[in-house]
Parts: C-alpha cells; structure tokens; sequence
C-alpha cells in the first residue's frame, strides 16, 4: 500500500469575502447556521487540498459566537490543520470579522472541525501526515489531542440518552424533502447544510419557548452518521433539555427515510443554546422550564454534565498571542497515551 506524503500540499485554505443582505438572518445579523455553512465549506477546501481527496464533515466541536456579524462586514475564514489521524483532519477554523474600513479584523468565532478522507465508494482512505513545525502550531496540535478525550465522553453522553414520549419537554420537527439545491459536489447534502438545519430547528423551538426572537449562541458535539441524498425525507427535530437564567439548551436529533424504507435513519445530532435578546443586543432572561417525567430530569442532568465537559476543554491559542518569530524548540509534544 502507498502511503500518501505531503510533499507539495497546503496545510490551510482561507476564505475572505463581504457579507451580503441575503446572508443575515432574522434578527438581522448573519446567523448560527449560516455561519457554520462558511466554517463547513472552508474547512473542506483545507481537507481536500491536504488529502487530495473527496472528504467529508465528521464532527464539529464546540463554537461560541463572540460577537454577530453585520451585513457588509468583510468576513475572513482562516482554516488551519492542527492534526492528523490515519484518515481523519482536524481542522481550526478561525472567524474574523471587521467593517473593511478599518485595519484591524476582530475575532467572531473558532471552530474544531474533524473531516475523513473518502475514495469512490466512500470507504475511508488513508490522509498524510501532518507534523507542526512552528511554536503557534505545536501548541494548537497539542490542545487538539487533548480534545480527543473530552470529546469521546461528550459523544458517549449523547449517544446514551434517549428521547421518546414519555418527555414532556417543549419540542419542534420539521419535516421536509431533501432537494438538488442542498446537494454538494459530491452528490450528499453537505455538512453545512444540516448544520443550518439544527439552527434552523433550534430557532423555532427556543423562540416558541421564550416568546421572542432568539439567536444561537453556541453548537457542540455536531456528530454526522449517514449521507443525506436527494428525495431522502429529512425530519429534524429540536427538544428543550435545559434552561439557565438567560439560555435555553436544546438537543437536536436530523433523521432521514429513503424511498426504499418506511424506518428513518438518524444522520447527525448536535447541541445547540440558544439566548432571546432584549433591543440593546444583549441576553435576556427566559422562563424556567422544570422537568416533570423522569426522562425530562435524566436529561436536564445530561444537558448540566456536558456543561461540566465542555468546562474541561482548553481554548486553542490565538494567533496574536505567539510572535510568528517565536522559536518553537523548546515545546515538546507529550507521547500518545
């Protein structure tokens, strides 16, 4: 077998552009979604150049939303390997955003992202190897392999809970076709996409909770299981799992049913929290929901324990904050446990 080298491959991809009418949502400023159809697209285009193969989206970890972004901001999309399993590529995608009158960009969101190689019949195949060469990069592959612990205990929590009739949460579905509109190159509905769609759902259920206009705040534990292709009928369904005094946490399951098959197959979940606003832009508080069954407390506790999870995880250094002249041979990577 070849072992596929690097010779000649870029680790990163950026993405520069000003954001339009048509990119704002609701609220008036670009949204959770659509951001993330940004991050998806970027970080594939660092994926594929890498491997020098179809890829697609695996994971998406956590992301806060800093700060909105207005239409005619100049967005910049900067997508960074940080490390490198047999077939997988853990791509940063660092968001920046500025009105392109002024100089300097500000920070708006950053983003783990995993993508797998993928050959002709979508078997997984084999990705070079990465190795970090500068001090900004050695720490950043050293918080990435960090995260792989924490995020095998956030999957694990998810993956255990169930949602079934005997919730008494406040939930929304919604149900639709998927069209050739939502397809990507390689013939699936891209990642992005069904990310919009977990916003999507999320917004309707937290809005209806609280009885205002909400907006994203934070996505975690974003996991894809199964291609989404046209005609396939796509439900996605948001369920409220917790609220703080100014948030509200919702689990959000994407399902999809195939001509040939009355039993629909879950294709991702991911958590989402979303926050109402009040007219200065900031969060507000929202009712209290209280859980009533015993799967409404399992999974009130569930939404708390994540919160203690993501708690664990170490911010990935900025940029700015490591000279680009740094000399990086002090830093040693701990061995693989």
């Amino acid at each position: 077998m070849t072992v596929p080298t690097s010779a000649g491959r870029r680790p990163e991809a950026i993405h520069r552009f000003l954001v339009k009418p048509d990119d704002a949502g609701i609220v008036g400023s670009v949204d959770g979604g659509k951001l993330l159809e940004w991050i998806d697209k970027v970080a594939y285009a660092a994926a594929a150049q890498w491997s020098g193969r179809y890829c697609v989206t695996a994971y998406v970890g956590n992301i806060h939303l800093d700060r909105p972004i207005a239409v005619g901001e100049l967005v910049e999309l900067h997508a960074n390997l940080v490390h490198t399993g047999r077939t997988s590529m853990h791509i940063l995608v660092t968001v920046y955003s500025t009105d392109p009158t002024r100089v300097q960009p500000v920070q708006s969101a950053q983003c783990l992202t995993i993508f797998v190689a993928v050959d002709d019949d979508r078997r997984t195949v084999e990705v070079p190897q990465w190795n970090p060469a500068t001090l900004l990069e050695l720490q950043r592959h050293r918080q990435a392999r960090a995260r792989v612990s924490v995020r095998k205990l956030i999957e694990e929590a998810m993956a255990a809970q169930r949602y079934t009739s005997a919730g008494t949460a406040p939930s929304a579905t919604l149900r639709f076709l998927a069209a050739p509109s939502d397809i990507n190159w390689g013939g699936k509905v891209h990642g992005g996409r069904t990310m919009r769609w977990i916003d999507e759902a999320a917004y309707v259920c937290g809005a209806d909770w609280a009885g205002q206009r909400v907006i994203t705040s934070y996505f975690g534990g974003i996991r894809f299981y199964r291609p989404i292709v046209i005609g396939h009928v796509v439900e996605v369904t948001a369920r409220l799992i917790h609220t703080g005094p100014r948030s509200m946490h919702l689990s959000v399951h994407v399902t999809s049913t195939d001509a040939h098959s009355d039993e629909p197959a879950l294709a991702a979940h991911g958590l989402a929290v979303v926050v109402a606003l009040d007219g200065e832009g900031k969060a507000r508080p929202v009712p209290r929901w209280e859980p009533v069954s015993e799967e409404d407390r399992a999974l009130d506790a569930h939404a708390r324990h994540l919160i203690e999870l993501r708690s664990l995880v170490e911010p990935f250094t900025v940029a700015s904050a490591v000279p680009s002249d740094a000399e990086p041979s002090h830093f040693r990577i701990p061995a693989p446990s």
